[in-house]
């Protein structure tokens, strides 16, 4: 029988229970912690201690702290869900169809301007709104014009994949990644975004350089494609995107001016998930009421868009028990001291990287089935 890997939520709960049973081996303890000048609570350095005495858990723990876990990430996972649901009823506008169709057409015959444009659109949006999922619909698009210039399938789903990929890994106020884990982390909400921003730059040149070079390639000789002799160049159809009327453009007006606001509200005034999430509910009601399509399309929309984020909810809430059952057992500090120990003698160079690879090894086995 062929091994096939768990869903991400069984491997959530595999994990539950690994650490429920760590908290039976592993020694409690707890560092000893201050308030910086920011006001936010940090770990002084060195002053791990074991505590004398040990409590155990029950196993029953393993599902009383499930809705402890929801209650105890309620901000987060309220704010996932109104993300979805506005993000929804912008899509349903078909603006943003409408702009990026606009865009590539414009540029259909000068691919340089069209790929690097088009990189930068889905690179900005990953970075900001956190979007991913829906370019799929641009992916025929993108084909159909990259074939139309004597270019490959390749150039155009690579132009998306690289795009959107540095948008995500860069996340200059992804709601979905970087507000998500700076709240886990203490942070303040967008803190670092000048480095993030300074971070792009180099990389969507590097992108482009990667994705121009090859598309340069196909150019001159179609037989250096990846898919020469595969894909049939007769058979593409063209697709019809929706016009950009005055409605759409408004929406994207609306849209954008939220961003801001959203930005200036952190900077300025601190703001965080209960603001945030009021600012994504008035921009689903002003794109409602803007783009006509009526106030119980507008709920249907809404509705439909967060429940597509249920499961991103679900994720949350189980990997916010986790926590919860070492925090019990009084282990997060112990097993925190126990990788840190040895990423201390090592530099801070080589300490970095060794976080980064922790970290990848476990966003290995927690996204693989998202």
């Amino acid at each position: 029988m062929k091994f096939k890997i768990p869903d991400t939520l069984v491997l959530l709960f595999i994990l539950m229970a690994f650490a429920l049973i760590l908290t039976w081996v592993l020694p409690s303890g707890e560092f000893t912690t201050e308030e910086n000048v920011s006001g936010t609570e940090v770990v002084i350095p060195g002053s791990f201690e074991v505590f004398p005495e040990k409590e155990y858990l029950s196993p029953i723990a393993l599902f009383t702290v499930v809705p402890r876990a929801f209650a105890d990430a309620q901000g987060i996972i309220f704010f996932v869900l109104i993300i979805g649901g506005a993000l929804a009823v912008v899509r349903k506008t078909g603006a943003i169809d409408a702009i990026l169709g606009k865009i590539v057409t414009h540029f259909g015959t000068k691919p340089g301007p069209l790929l690097f444009i088009t990189m930068f659109l889905f690179a900005f949006a990953s970075s900001t709104l956190g979007m991913a999922e829906e370019y799929i619909p641009f992916a025929i698009i993108l084909v159909a014009l990259c074939l139309a210039m004597n270019l490959d399938s390749i150039t155009a789903i690579g132009t998306m994949v690289v795009g959107y990929g540095i948008g995500y890994g860069v996340a200059v106020m992804n709601p979905f990644t970087l507000l998500v884990a700076q709240d886990i982390a203490g942070l303040s909400p967008t803190s670092g975004m000048w480095f993030r921003l300074s971070l792009s730059v180099p990389l969507l040149a590097i992108g482009f350089h990667h994705v121009w070079s090859y598309a340069k390639m196909i150019q001159k000789d179609p037989m250096k494609s990846f898919v020469y002799g595969i894909q049939n160049n007769e058979n593409q159809t063209v697709v019809d995107y929706p016009e950009l009327t005055f409605s759409r453009s408004l929406v994207l007006f609306v849209t954008g001016a939220a961003l801001i606001v959203l930005v200036y509200g952190i900077w300025k005034y601190g703001w965080y998930f209960i603001e945030l999430g009021a600012v994504f509910l008035a921009l689903t009601v002003l794109v409602g009421i803007i783009s006509g399509i009526g106030i119980n399309q507008t709920a249907k929309t809404f509705a439909a868009g967060a429940a597509e984020l249920t499961g991103t909810a679900l994720l949350i809430g189980f990997a916010r028990a986790i926590a919860l059952i070492m925090e019990d057992g009084e282990i997060l500090h112990t097993v925190v001291n126990g990788l840190a120990a040895p990423l201390s003698i090592v530099g801070a160079e080589f300490a970095a990287i060794g976080m980064l690879f922790i970290q990848s090894i476990l966003n290995l086995f927690l996204i693989i089935k998202v």
